[in-house]
């Protein structure tokens, strides 16, 4: 196996938080690691490296950092601290940042949209700086304060982005954290890039400060020309950069899906134990349909396990300290995931019995208390829909399919990646099933080996199954959704209005829609929640449960299809220890696309439903043509 290479992970920059989808995590790592475009000094308007421009000022606001505790422990105890703050502290990390001296905005604010905004400051006149006093809350209402705003400030300004064509990105720092805001009229829920500025400066996290310094930097604002739009600024092309990076990478996943169902089919059908197993498929007792149903029920609960893992939302919140240990130490799929980079396996099967001991118990009532894990049901439930009971699997098997699910390449010549469970979302769970549609499996008895190939008259041709494309969504939820939305939140009881929302698809395939139409609700509910101020991410997750749990409905005519649209659903709203079964009487197995009325009710099925299409059996669609036409002369 060759050399692994990954950018920094954005994890490791424990001061630096990325928080929905304006700059993604990826982004950071990549600034981190210096791969992106826009790093050189050129870009920068630097005549040194911007790594040694950020180096000097480092040891500038070390310094100024020092003078403003002083200047604050010194104050007259409640004291006012804004313009302290903004001072000799704000104002010269903003100057640090390439800004210059930021100058104050007009007496009112910024004017947009027919009303003033009350920020304090503005660069350049293309973005707006609120500055704020060091007890100033970012995300709550100043209550009682004179000129304080209606909202909290983060509200405040995100809504001034959102109604001014002018302003694109916006900065917000109360001297201990600077956030970076943008436009997100297009976003569903909390965005923003956070710098803990007190912890870097107070533990003197330089390697963190240098990140920070290279995505908040003036030139990061700026838009490539005189007369270019602000949308040509650098922050923008590092967004369509990492929108162009994780569509290649969502591409690699689903490459390793289909990697990953194939080693594990072959895997199985080939270990030694699994005599019966053989003989079901080559006698066709098992059908090569139902072997790969069932092998992608199995790789569906790897990833739900591994996102619920890397978020720690998997374990039972109450289980004690050395329970988790005992788990995270050996038997959690992330230490699965570390054995999948390091080595190759052997022969043995001790991995794959640990595994099955953490699904079987999550899909039992009880669970498994002796390691902290909860009874989900759901996906994780026993079925018939599930592999034979007592198959092995080798090591090197288990562990060369986890490899395909946790480590991609993007780019054919660029380095292997590891996947970031922590932030991959319901659409490339749901694009992923998908995708696998365009398959069909083939077992070859001669050499005990299983695959999926593509073939016309797959299971996507023939049940018309087509994941609809993100901007389509939206745009249908902004018509058709949107303004019922609207219309909820401005009635007597908001919040109940919301909660009233039903949201139904009737061919609701992974849960693509249902979960994009739960996030709309979900959003404006937990603005409802906040009054005024900006719903925290704890609050967004809590209304996301509450939508989850009461508005979404579907119908699909595959079972995993229907069992995927719950994981993605219950994915978004994932509280610890909530069983899957919450969303079992929402998420239907049926098909409501057989739309009837009362004449063809009395003239009974037209023959014309029976004419074979692309895939269909022509043979047995003649027979079904004969048996309805004997049914409707009254002779059946």
């Amino acid at each position: 196996m060759s050399t692994l290479t990954q950018a920094r992970p954005a994890g490791e920059l424990s001061t630096i938080r990325s928080v929905g989808g304006i700059l993604p995590p990826d982004v950071l790592a990549a600034v981190a690691s210096g791969v992106l475009p826009g790093l050189d000094a050129a870009d920068y308007h630097l005549e040194v490296s911007p790594r040694e421009a950020a180096n000097r000022a480092w040891s500038v606001l070390l310094g100024a950092w020092a003078s403003y505790r002083d200047a604050m422990a010194a104050r007259p105890e409640g004291g006012p601290a804004v313009a302290l703050t903004r001072e000799r502290w704000s104002l010269i990390v903003m100057r640090e940042l390439g800004f210059g001296r930021v100058p104050v905005t007009p007496a009112g604010g910024i004017v947009a949209d027919g009303r003033s905004w009350p920020v304090s400051h503005c660069a350049d006149a293309r973005v707006p700086v609120h500055l704020l006093g060091w007890d100033v809350p970012l995300d709550r209402r100043t209550r009682g304060m004179p000129g304080a705003a209606d909202k909290a400030p983060h509200a405040m300004v995100q809504e001034l982005l959102n109604v001014s064509d002018q302003y694109l990105w916006a900065i917000v720092c109360n001297g201990s954290h600077l956030r970076l805001l943008r436009d997100s009229t297009s976003l569903v829920g909390p965005s923003y890039v956070e710098v803990d500025l007190e912890t870097i400066f107070s533990t003197e996290a330089f390697a963190d400060f240098v990140v920070a310094w290279l995505i908040c930097h003036q030139s990061r604002f700026e838009p490539s020309g005189p007369e270019a739009a602000p949308s040509s600024c650098w922050l923008e092309r590092w967004r369509e950069h990492a929108a162009e990076v994780g569509a290649r990478a969502l591409g690699a996943l689903r490459t390793g899906v289909h990697d990953a169902v194939e080693i594990l089919g072959s895997g199985f059908s080939a270990h030694r134990a699994n005599a019966e197993l053989r003989s079901e498929l080559e006698s066709g007792r098992l059908s090569g349909e139902d072997y790969e149903r069932a092998l992608l029920r199995l790789v569906y609960r790897l990833l739900f396990c591994f996102v619920a893992e890397d978020r720690d939302l998997l374990l039972s919140p109450d289980a004690p300290a050395e329970v988790a240990a005992r788990y995270r130490d050996w038997y959690s799929t992330a230490r699965l995931r570390r054995m999948a980079v390091r080595r190759a396996g052997d022969h043995h099967h001790d991995l794959w019995l640990a595994l099955s001991l953490v699904t079987a118990s999550l899909g039992k009532e009880e669970g498994c208390p002796q390691l902290g894990l909860p009874g989900l049901g759901g996906i994780f439930e026993p079925g018939p829909a599930d592999l034979p009971a007592g198959l092995l699997i080798s090591n090197r098997d288990l562990l060369a399919a986890v490899r395909r699910l946790c480590v991609t390449r993007p780019d054919p010549k660029g380095p292997r990646r590891v996947v970031d469970y922590r932030h991959l979302g319901a659409e490339e769970l749901g694009g992923i099933y998908e995708s696998l549609l365009e398959y069909v499996p083939r077992y070859d008895a001669a050499t005990r080996s299983f695959s999926l190939v593509p073939v016309a008259g797959n299971d996507r041709k023939r049940s018309g199954a087509y994941y609809t494309p993100s901007a389509l969504t939206e745009s249908l939820l902004d018509t058709a959704l949107g303004p019922l939305v609207e219309r909820a939140a401005r009635s007597a009881d908001p919040s109940a209005a919301l909660l009233a929302l039903t949201v139904c698809d009737p061919a609701c395939g992974s849960g693509h829609f249902l979960v994009a139409a739960a996030r709309r609700i979900a959003n404006r509910l937990a603005q409802v929640w906040a009054e005024g101020d900006e719903p925290t991410l704890a609050e967004h997750h809590a209304a996301l449960h509450e939508v989850v749990s009461r508005c979404c409905y579907g119908v699909d005519v595959n079972p995993l299809a229907a069992e995927l649209a719950k994981v993605s659903l219950w994915l978004e709203g994932l509280q610890a220890g909530a069983p899957l079964g919450l969303l079992d009487s929402h998420i239907k197995v049926g098909n409501a696309l057989l739309g009837t009325t009362p004449a063809l009710l009395a003239d009974g099925l037209p023959e014309s439903a029976f004419s074979p299409i692309e895939g269909d059996d022509r043979k047995h669609a003649g027979s079904l043509k004969a048996r309805n036409a004997k049914q409707k002369a009254g002779h059946g």
